[in-house]
């Protein structure tokens, strides 16, 4: 078994008991108490769970509702957090754009700039800005379909985001923590969101207020990895001084 595919399954153990020992997941999986220390370690790093003395406990998460649901969800939001990305994105950039209502929603404000060139995951906002008179370069990432959100991820998807090098990764998440930094409650998603900032110059954050202090499952970068926090809202308390130290802008 693949260690992705073993971390999964951990994973679900957790999330089913509560808890798990490291001899009890070594026994589950037939392997050796340095590996389980490795999955776990790797699982912790992310976000997904906690490592204690001798094993792991759950967290508790934010999770998310189906992709229509969230469509309709916080419309005013999303609206003013794409007037805002139009004025951070400049004619003719490049850009990383991946799966997420918000990135949807922020597609049509895209149509005031001409030129740009979009490498995306997503077949909706690809199919958006293809729409739009402007000139648009648009690139679709293949990789395995999943057709609640029509997004493309997986290892092919991560292969051909790496092909690429843009200004800018504009990406949304499904929420931010002062300590745990922005995380997504989908592995695969989390997974297309890290290729994206490793392989752009600056990572612009898009998420709504509702999303400040909560912790989803898998992590998709620390604080400092962010150059610009697009909201329709100022964070407060912990979460503005943790940006602040960690040289966020917010947008």
């Amino acid at each position: 078994m693949k260690p992705k595919d073993r971390q999964a399954k951990i994973l679900e153990i957790v999330s089913r008991t509560g808890e798990v020992s490291v001899e009890t997941l070594a026994g589950t999986f037939d392997i050796s108490l340095e590996t389980v220390r490795r999955d776990l370690e790797s699982l912790a790093s992310t976000g997904a769970l906690h490592k204690v003395r001798g094993g792991a406990r759950r967290i508790k998460l934010m999770t998310e509702g189906s992709y229509r649901e969230r469509m309709v969800e916080h419309a005013e939001a999303k609206a003013e957090i794409g007037r805002k990305l139009c004025e951070l994105v400049e004619d003719g950039d490049t850009i990383f754009m991946d799966t997420g209502t918000t990135t949807l929603a922020c597609a049509d404000a895209l149509a005031a700039r001409s030129g740009l060139t979009v490498i995306t995951n997503s077949l909706h906002i690809a199919q958006r800005l293809g729409e739009q008179p402007a000139g648009h370069r648009l690139f679709l990432l293949g990789g395995a379909y999943g057709a609640d959100n029509s997004q493309t991820v997986g290892s092919l998807t991560i292969e051909q985001a790496e092909r690429y090098q843009a200004d800018h990764a504009v990406l949304t998440v499904a929420a931010l923590d002062a300590e745990a930094g922005a995380m997504d409650a989908d592995f695969d998603e989390a997974q297309v969101a890290r290729t994206m900032i490793e392989h752009a110059r600056n990572a612009i954050v898009l998420a709504n207020s509702g999303k400040f202090g909560r912790r989803a499952a898998f992590r998709v970068c620390r604080l400092d990895r962010i150059g610009v926090l697009v909201s329709e809202r100022r964070p407060e308390g912990p979460l503005a001084d943790a940006l602040g130290t960690a040289g966020v802008r917010v947008a």
